[in-house]
């Protein structure tokens, strides 16, 4: 039996409850502590802590402190005013972290100091005075009744919720844990007040986010040393497990590796007018690799800062699109914390890098407990500091000043060429040597030490990183990038020293961080005669994207001329032409967002002149409208045609926040150089180039389109220009790994979409499915119905087969959806995802609810588009069948589906329709949806077995629709309520006992169970042994009270109190009254 066979809920429940107790954790059965069990931890179920271990903790940990500060300490931690969840929790983490501010009177005199609930000093556990617990089956009433799987509390503190699911039930995985988690921050949201933040497993998979992370945020952890990272074969739950949550991993996490950031929005009404601000507040957990990244950048911090340290720190490359810039909070924050606050110099080479940056920084001010600055000059002015002293004046802040302002601390963001100096040598800044460099992309060229002579002056010019050096001559650097380090650039080394951590491309696709970028090749010729062009191929190397700003000047005029040609009028027509076509198409697979690279302000704007003579319905003038923009920056020197698309820094950030917007109609903009480094755009799927680039400018532009979105299978690159050498040139660097799987031509996704293709077309062998081919909606709707029929005709294996190359075909050709290949199969693979999309519909329990949001992106979607419909037909609307009521079949519909041509159609629409009766009736009556079930089973079985032919397993499903319809009408002559009734059935299961006992004195039986179990229900009755002992007491009195037979009392009494269970489950939680004092211990009685 393989491990998922075997690996259920209960179980996977059990494994993890046995790791804990491996890593020191108590574990604790949560009835055993609830109110009214044999241990009362709690009040009532809607305390979601445990009150007195969190007083002991206090007690324990603030030793120094009276008992009146400690009772205010303990109402701080139970108090929580605002509506906001997101609010209360980044509150009481701060609380957690920080510790709670408590003032109490000594000796006539108010002193306040800081009360811990958790001994962060104790990390290791050696002075025992943190308590770590696992709870499982916790109930907590609040919305309603909700109880987590489990739950882990240090001091008493519910900081961990862990939410699992079966791994030998297909039906349900990760998805459906982190739903339930969602379920419970609506209904029990008290709980998520004192949160981490949640794990979800299925056994197999295990993943870590917090309140705010979508289904994609919640990322693996697959390393528990950070030294190996285990492989996807290991049970991820188990590496999940030591790897986060031993002790002294847990407490680190919590302290120093999660981070709170707030963004506000203008709510603004119909008429645009302002109505006030919308908080944002995100909860970021450290992925693994930025974990041990940061811990071991700080270690080699301290080694570098030391008196006889070489002030080189290291080197960090971590892939673009896995979270860089908050590594570099995190980091940072370490150090202020570990390093007696340094005062720390972030360093980007563009301002536009350095605003994006220095905002992920301003909003993490919680972790890094200060405010950045931005240095706006390298020295503030005489008249300069007149002007700060004057109220209300705009803030200019100099680099000179912000360093020599303190004598620690402080964290300011400057950029490079800052450092360049006016004539001379560089003057040094400060000599302090509590300094601390971060260089964001060390791996650029002006990082460089090396002289170069200008050959027309004579002036020597060094790299930045010299002049760096001669401002701050006793700082220590650091270096993160996105992309490798040039193994020839010596000069990177030198500054930085060696590479601390990598985390490649590869390993960011296998740990789902990223997607993989594949490449297309749609070249427009340059129209230039030959020789030309052998001047332009030579000049191209040259004049390419990358080089230092003498270099460029250089080439200034071979790269006019090459943009004069890029750029003819005919070229760019063509182009747009191009770009829309390919757009049109590929967003019949797949919906999101899109970038046109080009190499001149001039060429973004004529081709975007170009794309609204083809699409007029594109443009609007309204910024905050329009489906394409340009978005740059520009000068009043500017002509009139460029203007209009300039605007400023608000401009932009209002076309930002559209673009990121999925659901916003804004989908594609055009760029020379704005947005191609640190721009997030998860839904973008496509970059179109046509510009030259190289090196790690092309790399880091290129990872536009490798964020994770939704059902996203990969970024494309589509290359007007010719730019497939520079990017095996910039691959050189990389891992094999990463040379494998970035760039990937087309024509792989192309040959994955005809091998899945072939294989399906030899699964339908012997259905013409042809006529989808065709024009008519009806005989479209045919050939999807008649291929879900033959498909249900196959066994169960071949039914999934089917499933599962139907969604690898559909990602292979999301990916070449516009090359002709592509285009020619669009029709083909359309008809493939329509039927395997009506069979899921066709199978599934319950529909997955979709947001608002979504719902509005994939209408307008629709509407915007002339495109075959893929999506999901309802059969029964397809058949020509009105949808009946599962409780009623009637005849008519019956006799219609008797009559059906695709009769395994037929059975499935039975099967789902009994199916849905069946868990109906589960609800309120066990044993006769036990023997539903049971018989559907068996039916179903012989069909499967090929025992029973398609027509006879219809009239087996309709004799049973029968059946079900019969014993309706016979629970009406009982005379007896649902609830009765269902304990008459449970008390009959047995046949022989209505050969022993009077009718009239089993209906006296079932109303008096009836009255009696709800007399005495209690939460957590079923999972509580006390609870169950007593309910067993008072069902075999009534048993013995009426005679019932001895030889069928223990299965009677088995079967009652299943039944009873699934009547408290259908109880409501205010319908049930109990006492809030545990010590009392009464019984819950209904009202």
């Amino acid at each position: 039996m393989s491990l998922s066979e075997n690996f259920t809920e209960d179980f996977l429940e059990e494994a993890a409850i046995e790791i804990l107790q491996e890593l020191g954790y108590e574990y604790v059965f949560a009835p055993d502590i609830s109110c009214d069990g044999e241990y009362p931890e709690r009040k009532d179920y809607r305390e979601v802590f445990l009150e007195q271990r969190v007083k002991d903790a206090l007690f324990r940990i603030n030793r120094d402190l009276p008992a009146e500060a400690l009772e205010d300490a303990y109402r701080q931690i139970i108090t929580f005013n605002s509506p906001m969840l997101e609010e209360n929790n980044r509150y009481f983490h701060e609380l957690l972290v920080e510790g709670i501010e408590v003032s109490y009177k000594e000796k006539n005199v108010i002193r306040t100091k800081r009360a811990y609930i958790i001994d962060f000093d104790d990390m290791d556990g050696k002075k025992s005075n943190n308590e770590f617990l696992v709870v499982n089956q916790f109930t907590i009433i609040e919305n309603e009744e909700r109880r987590p799987d489990l739950i882990l509390f240090i001091n008493g503190i519910p900081v961990v919720v862990i939410e699992l699911k079966s791994a030998s039930d297909e039906n349900v995985g990760i998805e459906n844990a982190y739903n339930q988690i969602q379920t419970y921050k609506r209904d029990i949201p008290s709980l998520f007040n004192y949160n981490a933040f949640c794990i979800l497993s299925d056994g197999i998979n295990a993943k870590a986010g917090t309140i705010t992370s979508n289904e994609e945020r919640f990322m693996n952890w697959r390393s528990i040393d950070g030294e190996t990272v285990e492989p996807l074969s290991k049970p991820q739950y188990e590496v999940l497990f030591y790897g986060m949550l031993a002790k002294e991993r847990l407490l680190d996490i919590i302290k120093n590796f999660l981070l709170f950031q707030e963004s506000k929005e203008e709510e603004k009404d119909a008429d645009g007018n302002k109505i006030g601000d919308k908080k944002t507040i995100i909860k970021i957990l450290a992925a693994y690799h930025q974990y041990f990244a940061v811990k071991k950048a700080i270690e080699k911090t301290k080694e570098a800062t030391r008196e006889d340290g070489d002030r080189k720190i290291g080197v960090i490359w971590h892939t673009q699109g896995s979270g860089k810039s908050f590594s570099m909070v995190f980091y940072t924050a370490g150090l202020v914390r570990e390093l007696n606050n340094p005062t720390i110099v972030v360093i980007t080479d563009r301002n536009d890098l350095d605003d994006q940056l220095f905002s992920t920084f301003a909003k993490s001010q919680d972790i890094l407990r200060q405010t950045p600055k931005q240095a706006d000059v390298r020295k503030l002015t005489d008249e300069q500091k007149k002007q700060q002293a004057k109220e209300n004046s705009k803030e200019i802040n100099g680099l000179f000043d912000l360093l020599n302002d303190r004598e620690s601390g402080g964290i300011i963001f400057t950029t490079i060429q800052k450092f360049k100096p006016e004539e001379g040598e560089m003057p040094a800044l400060t000599q302090r040597k509590n300094v601390i460099i971060i260089a964001d992309e060390a791996h650029r060229s002006q990082y460089g030490l090396d002289a170069k002579t200008d050959m027309k002056t004579g002036e020597v010019k060094y790299g930045y990183a010299k002049y760096l050096r001669d401002a701050l001559p006793n700082a220590s650097f650091i270096g993160f990038t996105g992309t490798p380090i040039d193994l020839e650039d010596r000069s990177t080394t030198a500054v930085f020293g060696h590479c601390i951590d990598t985390y490649d491309m590869t390993r960011a696709v296998e740990d789902e961080a990223t997607v993989k970028i594949y490449y297309e090749n749609r070249i427009i010729k340059l129209e230039t005669d030959e020789e030309e062009l052998i001047k332009i191929d030579e000049e191209f190397e040259e004049v390419t994207e990358g080089q230092e700003d003498f270099e460029r000047e250089k080439n200034k005029t071979k790269w006019s001329r090459l943009e004069a040609i890029v750029g003819s009028p005919n070229r760019v027509k063509k182009l747009a032409e191009d770009i829309v076509n390919h757009y049109e198409e590929k967003s019949k697979t797949i919906d999101g967002k899109a970038m046109i690279v080009c190499m001149s302000r001039r060429i973004c704007v004529d081709l975007y002149d170009e794309i609204i003579k083809l699409r007029p319905d594109w443009h609007d003038d309204d910024v905050n409208k329009g489906k394409i923009k340009v978005v740059m920056t520009g000068s009043a020197s500017d002509n009139e045609r460029l203007q209009k698309h300039v605007g400023g820094k608000q401009r932009r950030d209002t076309l930002a926040k559209r673009m990121k917007d999925n659901a916003d109609e804004l989908k594609i903009v055009i760029v020379r150089d704005m947005w191609l480094t640190g721009f997030d755009v998860p839904s973008m799927h496509t970059m179109y180039i046509d510009k030259p680039m190289k090196g790690h400018n092309l790399m880091q532009a290129i990872a536009r389109v490798n964020r994770v979105f939704k059902d996203k299978s990969g970024g494309v690159v589509v290359d007007y220009l010719g730019i497939l050498e520079s990017l095996k040139n910039a691959l050189k660097e990389y891992t094999d790994g990463d040379k494998k799987n970035t760039g990937i031509d087309t024509s792989v996704a192309i040959s994955i979409m005809l091998e899945k293709l072939e294989i399906l077309q030899g699964m339908m062998y012997g259905f013409d499915y042809s006529k989808y081919m065709g024009t008519s909606q009806k005989e479209r709707i045919r050939a999807i119905t008649g291929g879900m029929d033959f498909i249900l005709g196959k066994p169960e294996e071949d039914q999934k087969e089917f499933k599962k190359i139907s969604v690898e075909l559909a990602k292979a050709h999301s990916l070449c959806a516009a090359t002709e290949d592509g285009k020619a199969k669009a029709l083909e693979v359309s008809y493939f995802k329509a039927v395997k999309a009506s069979l899921a519909k066709l199978k599934e329990k319950d529909a997955v609810k979709k947001s608002k949001k979504e719902i509005e992106a994939r209408v307008n979607q629709m509407l915007e588009r002339s495109i075959i419909s893929e999506d999901v037909i309802d059969v029964f609307d397809a058949m020509g069948l009105k949808r009946p009521d599962v409780s009623i079949l009637s005849e008519e519909f019956l006799d219609e589906v008797r009559e059906m041509k695709h009769k395994n159609l037929a059975v499935e629409m039975l099967k789902k329709l009994l199916e849905g009766n069946i868990k109906s009736m589960e609800k309120r009556n066990l044993v006769k949806s036990e023997r539903f079930s049971e018989k559907l089973k068996k039916a179903l079985n012989k069909y499967r077995n090929q025992a029973i032919t398609n027509a006879e397993v219809i009239e087996e499903l309709i004799r049973m629709a029968h059946e079900m319809k019969k014993a309706r009408e016979e629970e009406k002559d009982l005379g007896l309520n649902e609830d009765e009734i269902a304990f008459y059935d449970a008390l009959t299961a047995d046949e022989v006992v209505k050969e022993f006992m009077e009718d009239e004195t089993l209906k006296k039986i079932a109303q008096e169970l009836t009255f009696a179990i709800k007399n005495n229900i209690t939460i957590d009755w079923s999972v509580r042994k006390s609870a169950q002992a007593g309910m067993r007491r008072i069902i075999k009195r009534l048993l013995k009270k009426y005679d019932y037979p001895p030889e069928q009392a223990n299965n009677a009494l088995k079967v009652v109190m299943r039944q009873a269970e699934k009547m408290c489950g259908n109880v409501n939680v205010e319908d049930i009254q109990y006492d809030k004092v545990a010590e009392e211990k009464q019984d819950y009685i209904l009202r």
